[in-house]
């Protein structure tokens, strides 16, 4: 009653009195709103982030699970005892890789590689869709090859090369002026009698005889590398469900890499193959 009292006596005596109170309600109605409003989006982050967290656990425990599967698959053998693995490994059965076409950061895009132990080996995160540089990682995130598209008046060509190591424009290690170690280069010769062959892969940027052919179709994840003599020395095939009507599709595949043959080579040349053959 008393503020009642008080605003109408100066309301009487002060034309725009009535204006400053409304005002001043309207003020205070704003800012506890305001406070409202930023309580409400602090619960909403805490809840987003344990979200993301959840999903990365249970990406985590799906590779594993996939991984453990294709590893089954391809050893129906009977169990071999502990001591018996690593002669077995150093005799030379090839490395099973299980590959998802997908980052393990959410905005990402990229690759996430793990073995037949569920153990991530080689991972790939890229911000852009149709990247001209790659960086493959291992699963500490330490660079291990880089793959940069070829670009001729600033143009970008079919050509890639693979460097060593990190080499991106804004890496210390881009002064020292690395030379590429291998070159790929997409088949478009249209008048080849051979039209199996995807791209050819040669021993650093002069050479004009190449190395390794890879023949197939990554589109259908059906691809080999394949030497001068003939040798398949990776081949890259879709992931067979054990579930029958279950279907993996593209974005879950195998790269089965021979002896004597860098994985972590293979799966750059499965990167530059998927930039490819989009």
């Amino acid at each position: 009653m008393v503020v009642s009292r008080k605003r109408k006596e100066l309301s009487e005596n002060y034309p725009h009195a009535e204006e400053v109170f409304l005002f001043k309600n309207r003020k205070d109605a704003f800012e506890e709103n305001i406070f409202k409003n930023v309580a409400v989006a602090k619960v909403d982050v805490k809840v987003s982030k344990a979200k993301t967290t959840i999903a990365l656990l249970k990406m985590v425990f799906f590779l594993k699970s996939l991984s453990r599967s294709v590893h089954d698959q391809e050893h129906h053998h009977e169990p071999v005892a502990e001591d018996e693995v690593e002669t077995r490994i150093n005799d030379g059965g090839c490395t099973p890789l299980t590959v998802w076409r997908k980052s393990l950061l959410i905005s990402c895009n990229g690759f996430t590689v793990i073995n037949s132990c569920g153990d991530l080996v080689y991972r790939v995160d890229n911000y852009i869709d149709r990247p001209d540089e790659l960086v493959l990682m291992d699963g500490s995130g330490k660079s291990i090859l880089t793959m940069r598209r070829r670009k001729k008046l600033g143009v970008p060509v079919h050509n890639w090369f693979v460097y060593e190591g990190e080499v991106g424009n804004y890496c210390e290690t881009n002064k020292l002026s690395k030379k590429p170690i291998w070159c790929v280069r997409k088949n478009i010769n249209i008048l080849q009698t051979n039209h199996n062959v995807l791209a050819y892969v040669f021993r650093g940027s002069t050479n004009k005889r190449h190395s390794f052919v890879i023949e197939g179709s990554y589109t259908r994840r059906s691809c080999k590398v394949i030497d001068r003599s003939r040798k398949v020395l990776a081949e890259i095939k879709r992931k067979e469900a054990m579930v029958e009507g279950i279907s993996y599709g593209v974005e879950v595949f195998v790269l089965n890499v021979e002896p004597g043959f860098d994985p972590g080579f293979a799966m750059g040349l499965l990167l530059i193959l998927d930039q490819m053959f989009p």
